[in-house]
C-alpha cells in the first residue's frame, strides 16, 4: 500500500510540475514536456499497434543471449586469474579499467568489426558486462575463507570436484551479487547498442520517438525500460541473492 502512495505521490507531483511549468509559467512548450495521460495513451497505442511486444522480444533475446556469453567468458578470467595468480596480479588492473569504460565507447569498434547488425550489438552487451562478471568472481573467490580451502585440500579436494563443490559454493553469496552489477551492465550496454545500430527493439522505439519529436513516446520508452530492468532483477536475482542469504544464515525469513 505505501508503495502504491508513493508511486501516486510522484505522478501528483509530475502533473504539478508540468501544470506549473506549461500552462501557468510557460516554461516549456507543451511539446516538450511529456504528460502521465500522454504516456499512458502512448503505450496503450504502441501495445495495439504490437511494436510494444516485438520491441521487448527482441530486446530481451539479446540481452540474454549477450549476458549468457559474458558470464561464460567472465567466470572463465575470474578463474584463471585467481588459478594463476601472478597472472591476476599483472591484468587485475588492466581489467578493472576496462570495467570502468563505458559501454558506448566500444560501439565504434562493433560497427568497424561487425557492421551495423546483430553481431555489433551483442558485441557491446557481452563486452559491457564481461569485466564486472571476472571482477565479482576474483572478488568472490579471494574473500574465501582460507580454512575452507586449506581443510578441502587436505581431504585431497582438486580439480573440477574441487571448484564445483568447494570454491563455487562458498564464493555465491559475493558472485552473485557480481551477476546482478553484471546483468545492469549489460541492461544499460543494450540500450546504448539498441539505439544506435538495430532495426527493432525498445532502443529503437525510444529513439524513433526522438526522430518524431514525440516526448510522451520517449518517456514511455524509458519507463518500460526501467520497470522490465526491475522486475527482472526482482524475480531472477533477487529471489536467487535471498536464497543463498538464507541459506548462509545472513538473512532471516
Amino acid at each position: 500500500m505505501k508503495k502504491i502512495l508513493f508511486y501516486l505521490g510522484l505522478i501528483v507531483i509530475w502533473v504539478l510540475i508540468y501544470e506549473i511549468g506549461v500552462n501557468i509559467l510557460h516554461i516549456w512548450k507543451p511539446y516538450i514536456f511529456p504528460t502521465p495521460l500522454g504516456v499512458l495513451q502512448t503505450v496503450g497505442k504502441l501495445i495495439a499497434n504490437g511494436s510494444m511486444g516485438i520491441g521487448i522480444l527482441v530486446t530481451l533475446q539479446r540481452v540474454v543471449g549477450g549476458y549468457l556469453l559474458s558470464m561464460v567468458i567472465g567466470v572463465g578470467i575470474g578463474l584463471l586469474t585467481t588459478r594463476f595468480k601472478g597472472l591476476g596480479k599483472q591484468i587485475s588492473s588492466f581489467i578493472l579499467g576496462l570495467q570502468t569504460l563505458p559501454s558506448i565507447c566500444w560501439l565504434p569498434f562493433a560497427v568497424l568489426w561487425f557492421g551495423i547488425g546483430e553481431s555489433a550489438i551483442l558485441f557491446v552487451v557481452v563486452i559491457g558486462s564481461t569485466f564486472a562478471i571476472a571482477i565479482a568472481v576474483q572478488d568472490g573467490i579471494r574473500n574465501i575463507n582460507p580454512l575452507y580451502l586449506r581443510a578441502a585440500h587436505t581431504m585431497g579436494a582438486k580439480g573440477v570436484p574441487y571448484y564445483r563443490d568447494i570454491v563455487f559454493p562458498a564464493s555465491l553469496p559475493t558472485l552473485i551479487s557480481g551477476l546482478k552489477q553484471g546483468w545492469s551492465f549489460a541492461w544499460r550496454a543494450l540500450m546504448a547498442g539498441e539505439m544506435l545500430s538495430a532495426t527493432k527493439g525498445l532502443g529503437v522505439i525510444l529513439m524513433q520517438g526522438r526522430d518524431f519529436a514525440d516526448i510522451n513516446q520517449v518517456m514511455a520508452m524509458m519507463i518500460v525500460i526501467v520497470v522490465l530492468g526491475l522486475l527482472i532483477d526482482k524475480l531472477v536475482f533477487g529471489r536467487a541473492e535471498k536464497s543463498v542469504r538464507r541459506r548462509w544464515g545472513l538473512d532471516r525469513a
